[in-house]
Parts: structure tokens; C-alpha cells; sequence
């Protein structure tokens, strides 16, 4: 039996999620830059990046694990929290403070247009999170993340990663408020 849960990510009866196939593309691509970089993502850490990966808005360790026992009955909170710990230090993912939720990162294994993470640190993005929505979309602006490291750096600040949370409405929402606001009128 195969059902389609609220990330729309299938999920079959067995032990492994079915995941739209641009999501197992991203999973592969990681899989294959983790092995690249000494590391190993695991049959667990590849599923809870599939269900990071597959929802449009951020995912919290809760609904992830959730998600999880779907085909994991018996996953229990450090399950999620040690998946959550690996993808983050290894880069694949980010965690939205505001939110308290997890996003997947559009950049770390694309990145092939010359940034130095060894010099401003892991990694650095700016998000727009929509509170119409609330959906969140990674941006990747050096000149930004330049800008507030050399400003650290100048006080004496050692910066290790740097994340920007900008809230507001995305162009959809502001449709909508626009289209609600003409309807009021």
C-alpha cells in the first residue's frame, strides 16, 4: 500500500520512503558529495533529508519525526536530533532560528562557482520567510555575507558561519493580499 503524506513525498509500507524523483536526485548528488568529503550519510540521515527536501516549507525535528515512523515506528526523538546534527555540520541543510525548523540547502552541493568557505566559514545564506505562507526560499549573496564577516572580523570577532532571516510577504502572498484587500473595497 502507498500512501501520499503532507509533504507530498510517498511513502510505501516498507522500510524506505519513495521520494519524487528531483528529491532523490538532491539525494543521490548528497549522498555521492557526503563520499566526496569523508563523510557517510546513512540510510536514516538520507530519509530525513528526503523529508526535508520534499516539503515546501521548512520542517521542525517534531513533524520530521512524525514522518519518520511512518516507515520508522519505532524512531525516537535522538534519531531525528543525530540526522538533524550531521546534515547540518556536513552543510546539507539549515536551521531557520525563527522557526525552529529545518530547510534543505540549495548551495552547499552546487557550489561550483568559486566560494571560499574556508575563508568566511561553513557556509552562509540569507532567507526570505514568507509569514503569508510561510515558506521559506535560501538566498546565496557573498556580498552581503562579506560585508558583516569583515565587520565582525574588525571588532576582533572569529565568525564561524553566518545565517540572515529577512520575514515578510512573498510575491504570491501580496497577490493575495492585493486581491483581498480590491475584494473589501
Amino acid at each position: 500500500m502507498v500512501s501520499l503524506d503532507s509533504s507530498a513525498a510517498l511513502i510505501s509500507s516498507s522500510e524506505v520512503p519513495v521520494f519524487p524523483a528531483p528529491v532523490l536526485d538532491r539525494l543521490d548528488r548528497a549522498e555521492i558529495w557526503c563520499r566526496e568529503h569523508g563523510q557517510r550519510l546513512t540510510e536514516t540521515r538520507r530519509q530525513v533529508l528526503g523529508l526535508i527536501l520534499s516539503d515546501v516549507k521548512p520542517s521542525g525535528a517534531y513533524d520530521l519525526l512524525a514522518k519518520l515512523r511512518a516507515t520508522h515506528a519505532n524512531a525516537a526523538p535522538p534519531t531525528v536530533y543525530r540526522a538533524l546534527d550531521f546534515l547540518l555540520e556536513t552543510g546539507l541543510i539549515h536551521r531557520i532560528e525563527r522557526l525552529s525548523a529545518f530547510v534543505g540547502c540549495t548551495h552547499a552541493i552546487d557550489c561550483g562557482h568559486g566560494c571560499d568557505h574556508a575563508q568566511w566559514g561553513v557556509h552562509r545564506a540569507q532567507f526570505l520567510i514568507c509569514r503569508g505562507c510561510g515558506k521559506a526560499r535560501e538566498l546565496e549573496q557573498d556580498s552581503v555575507a562579506v560585508v558583516l564577516l569583515e565587520a565582525a572580523r574588525a571588532v576582533g570577532f572569529q565568525p564561524e558561519s553566518a545565517t540572515i532571516e529577512i520575514e515578510g510577504l512573498c510575491v504570491v502572498c501580496q497577490r493575495k493580499d492585493k486581491a483581498a484587500d480590491s475584494d473589501q473595497a
